[in-house]
């Protein structure tokens, strides 16, 4: 008898259309993974009965439709981190003084996702209010490891990954700004995926960086790799709320052939070396690719290495601090609320832009240098791949004791360099090294190539499940 909660989402809707199982039998195994996992910290505030209503208006639904006239995830259950509205859930984002607001309305990814037929069981824990690798929540608590509750989830997006990773969501719907979806992913054992720059709106999350929000992209986690295909195809394109978004047509993942595909194993290129596991499992994925009748070769990066740099003088050159820092602050809500909760606050938010700070002396020639020289890299990268991909080392190493990321932002460089070069990045898990912990590989493609990463992943990806 199939299990709801190992199969792809996917396959999942085909059977619950099919009668095979009932989405509210799917709903409910769903739930029960997340019960049996709570003391990991994954669901920020669930909406389980909400859920099981909606599981039983599925079923009726069913039973009264042409199965040519029902929604492609009908019944799949998923999790929204926190930090992206769901209607009549909170979003609060770590912060004391927004701990009792309540979303009036979705998100355009939401509204989206829903309109596909997924179900939402709950929001999920991220980090907060200092936005980091580490999803530590003064409101949620500690997000910790499915394979090793004494190490980290990851962050921000840390309770979608560990709500994916142990089953209690056929995919998760994150936001990433420096690899907050592909971090947790990497430590879960699961997939993720960073959207080309303008295919899906990023509307509706708070917070918004302001002058920098096409460096924050919002997507999906899944345990297997065709959700990632399907979640994007639900929630991309245009959307009147997000300007300046690329009329960006997400390509088929089907129409792509490992066989000729260009493969390059990026070399020279990291600001922190991988240990050996990670190293070595990008290396058998390579192995993999070339078995199926792609093209393997190394590809020399050294500009890379200036990756944080790249980042620091965007940022510093970018951003509108004062606009951002109002918005989490929430200066004008706070006018009739006590002082503590603006005290409570305030600082960790200063403090969280303050590791931009000696970015700031913006506008300078040599934060103009960097940016430029991101934009070539961009360049460079996506004319010499071409319709290929990169092999790129995710962390440098696997998920490590909780709180030992913090002040040390260089390992965040292998995954914050493609927001700010806005080229689409796959996190695909590759099994666990000897000590029984995830590793994993970024596959990476030009602009607009998103689907032929989702390809490799699908080629090369495995879901090993943590034991609860």
């Amino acid at each position: 008898m199939m299990d709801p909660t190992r199969v792809s989402g996917v396959a999942l809707a085909a059977a619950i259309k099919d009668g095979q199982v009932s989405a509210r039998d799917a709903v409910e195994a769903h739930i029960d993974q997340l019960k049996r996992g709570r003391s990991l910290g994954g669901v920020a505030k669930p909406r389980f009965d909400a859920a099981r209503a909606e599981a039983d208006a599925v079923d009726a639904r069913i039973a009264s439709a042409e199965p040519g006239e029902l929604p492609p995830l009908l019944g799949v259950p998923i999790t929204v981190k926190e930090l992206i509205a769901v209607a009549g859930m909170p979003q609060a984002g770590g912060f004391y003084h927004r701990r009792e607001f309540r979303a009036e309305a979705d998100a355009p990814i939401v509204a989206r996702i829903k309109e596909a037929g997924a179900i939402i069981l709950a929001v999920t824990n991220s980090a907060g209010p200092l936005f980091w690798v580490e999803t530590h929540n003064p409101l949620y608590g500690i997000a910790r490891n499915p394979y090793d509750p004494r190490r980290t989830a990851g962050g921000s997006s840390g309770g979608d990954g560990v709500a994916v990773s142990i089953g209690g969501a056929s995919f998760a719907l994150g936001s990433d700004l420096g690899g907050s979806l592909r971090i947790p992913a990497m430590f879960n054992g699961v997939f993720a995926h960073l959207p080309t720059a303008g295919l899906v709106p990023n509307t509706g999350h708070f917070p918004m960086t302001a002058g920098i929000r096409d460096a924050l992209q919002l997507g999906p986690i899944a345990h297997h790799a065709e959700d990632l295909y399907a979640a994007l195809k639900a929630i991309s394109g245009v959307h009147e709320s997000h300007p300046g978004m690329s009329d960006i047509q997400l390509g088929d993942p089907d129409d792509v052939s490992i066989t000729g595909l260009d493969v390059f194993v990026a070399v020279n290129s990291s600001a922190v070396a991988s240990t050996p596991d990670i190293e070595q499992a990008r290396l058998r994925a390579a192995e993999k690719l070339e078995s199926a009748g792609a093209n393997v070769s190394e590809l020399e990066l050294p500009r890379m290495r200036r990756a944080m740099g790249f980042a620091a003088a965007t940022i510093g050159g970018e951003m509108d601090f004062a606009a951002t820092l109002t918005e989490i602050v929430g200066l004008p809500a706070l006018r009739d609320r006590k002082l503590v909760h603006l005290l409570a606050s305030a600082p960790i938010a200063v403090l969280n832009l303050a590791e931009s700070a000696p970015a700031r002396r913006v506008r300078t020639n040599g934060a103009r240098r960097l940016i430029s020289a991101a934009h070539r890299e961009a360049d460079y990268i996506a004319e010499t791949i071409g319709d290929g991909v990169v092999l790129y080392p995710p962390f440098p190493r696997v998920a490590p004791k909780h709180f030992s990321t913090y002040l040390r932002p260089l390992a965040l460089a292998n995954t914050t360099v493609f927001n700010f070069l806005g080229l689409p990045a796959t996190q695909v898990p590759l099994g666990l090294n000897g000590d029984g912990l995830p590793v994993g590989v970024q596959v990476v493609g030009a602009p607009g190539n998103d689907h032929i990463c989702l390809r490799v992943a699908r080629e090369i990806g495995v879901w090993e499940p943590p034991t609860l």
